[in-house]
């Protein structure tokens, strides 16, 4: 097979959605109602902790952390995902694709750490209440947001330049809906084995880590729960815990499922399905999930609605 050289010229072909007109409008509609209530959701979320003086604490500060990397780790996603939907025209350049790939990267590797994070908090405050202000600091919040964003950021440049420094000669077609590392490696013709080695160590490090560090935390959590004298407290803890958990679970383990299962078991179709629940339904899920049972961010949403 002729060469697939990675000059400026070349493009790539996403294939992820169906070619027959009705699919491709009920993809179309999917996709775009789940964007919009992304954005809607965390943008509202945003705002209102940034209007109540109440919610300036380290749990909204996170979670507002949190948002914010939903909005952009959708937006890297989506948007090329409906023009393809639109236009005959499937194909990305490779700057365009090693841009969107290195953004989808560093937000999906910044959401495992914050989720992480925001568990350890959640942890601090119900388990050591007399601690909790010592412990979860303005300076150590701080601290806690720059080095997930960093570590992401630095992960995000040495996987990109790993993919694209690769010789696709198998075909330009990618069966994907953006472009992400696995569905590269499979029509890359160049010795994967040492870029596998480092995505499985560091999807080890951060999505791996990362989900235990948190399950630990809701452990104790759940421990302290448990404790509580009140049937009613001990129900909307639970529930809000469980809650929790789900959606964690549900990113954590989508990731896991497309960045460390070996690439000889691999499925295109699982891959797709993986992505689409970790890049766009759990941003959606997020903001919902995290701030409906609080009374606080209710009431403010009410105002905000009303004026």
């Amino acid at each position: 097979m002729e060469l697939f050289n990675q000059s400026s010229s070349s493009r790539f072909i996403l294939l992820g959605l169906s070619t027959i007109p009705y699919l491709k409008v009920i993809g179309f509609l999917t996709f775009l109602v789940i964007y919009l209530i992304t954005l809607l959701a965390n943008l509202l979320l945003i705002i209102v902790v940034r209007i109540n003086l109440k919610l300036q604490t380290p749990m909204y500060f996170f979670l507002t952390n949190l948002s914010f990397i939903d909005i952009c780790f959708s937006t890297t996603v989506v948007p090329k995902i409906l023009q393809n939907t639109l236009t005959k025209d499937r194909s990305i350049s490779l700057l365009e694709c090693a841009v969107q790939m290195h953004f989808h990267l560093t937000f999906g590797s910044t959401e495992c750490l914050i989720l992480a994070v925001m568990a350890y908090d959640r942890f601090a405050a119900i388990c050591k209440p007399l601690h909790y202000n010592t412990v979860m600091s303005r300076k150590r919040c701080n601290c806690l947001a720059v080095m997930s964003w960093t570590t992401s950021f630095i992960n995000s440049i040495i996987h990109v330049i790993y993919t694209f420094q690769m010789s696709f000669c198998h075909s330009h077609h990618v069966n994907h809906f953006f472009c992400e590392v696995p569905p590269f490696l499979q029509i890359s013709c160049s010795d994967t084995w040492l870029h596998e080695v480092a995505m499985y160590i560091s999807a080890g490090i951060i999505a791996s880590l990362s989900f235990f560090l948190t399950l630990i935390s809701y452990i104790f959590i759940l421990s302290t729960i448990l404790k509580i004298r009140s049937s009613l407290g001990r129900y909307k803890a639970l529930s809000t815990c469980a809650s929790h958990i789900i959606v964690v679970t549900l990113y954590y383990g989508t990731i896991m499922i497309l960045y460390l299962r070996p690439r000889s078991h691999s499925s295109p179709d699982v891959d797709k399905c993986a992505s689409i629940l970790y890049s766009t339904v759990t941003p959606m899920l997020n903001p919902i999930i995290y701030s409906v049972r609080n009374k606080v961010v209710k009431d403010t949403v009410r105002q905000i609605l009303v004026k």
